[in-house]
């Protein structure tokens, strides 16, 4: 028997505020690196928190690349959050350059030096941008990161920070990402969850 959700455990992440945020919606989500259990659920899970080069070392170390792009390309409906939706593009200017996942065309840069602009950008900010669940365009999210995506046609929520305009949603078929962390966002970022679990 297949598990409901499945939450990547790729040896790092916010593995355990991701659970407890589902478990809120009445959603008990298994936690695993099982190759076979992660292609079997019905809905996976990636968050992220860390740096692109050990998490992608990590995926491979697992045995997990193949298979994160095997689950996506199979249509089994798919959550990233912060640096598991950075994974899925191309390349990332961190740690001197890395190749990514590829499941998404685009590049991860690193926020430039602004005065007045601390990074990594820590705390709430606006989306615009169709997201979905009933959530309003210009609602605020938490987000901590010092790596951004660039905007791409699969973009469908964005924001600005250091002055520069980048990617807070990205949607492509099964596919739905967030660089800011739902679990973190209070009453929203809960209703942004639940809408995906229905979807």
């Amino acid at each position: 028997m297949s598990d409901s959700v499945v939450i990547v455990d790729y040896r790092a992440g916010n593995l355990t505020s991701v659970k407890l945020a589902f478990a809120a919606l009445g959603v008990e989500a298994a936690v695993t690196s099982d190759p076979e259990r992660i292609r079997a659920a019905k809905r996976v899970v990636f968050p992220g928190v860390g740096a692109a080069a050990s998490a992608m070392a990590n995926l491979r170390d697992l045995g997990l690349e193949g298979v994160l792009r095997d689950v996506v390309a199979a249509g089994t409906p798919f959550l990233g959050i912060c640096l598991g939706m950075q994974v899925l593009f191309e390349h990332s200017e961190e740690d001197g350059g890395v190749d990514l996942l590829g499941i998404l065309p685009g590049k991860v840069r690193r926020f430039p030096d602004v005065p007045g602009c601390k990074v990594p950008e820590i705390g709430w900010n606006q989306v615009k941008g169709e997201l979905g669940a009933g959530v309003p365009d210009g609602a605020d999210f938490y987000f901590v990161h010092s790596y951004y995506a660039e905007k791409g046609p699969f973009t469908v929520g964005a924001t600005e920070y250091a002055g520069v305009e980048f990617t807070a949603a990205v949607r492509r078929g099964s596919v739905f990402a967030t660089q800011f962390h739902p679990e973190k966002s209070g009453r929203l970022g809960l209703e942004l969850l639940k809408g995906w679990l229905a979807c």
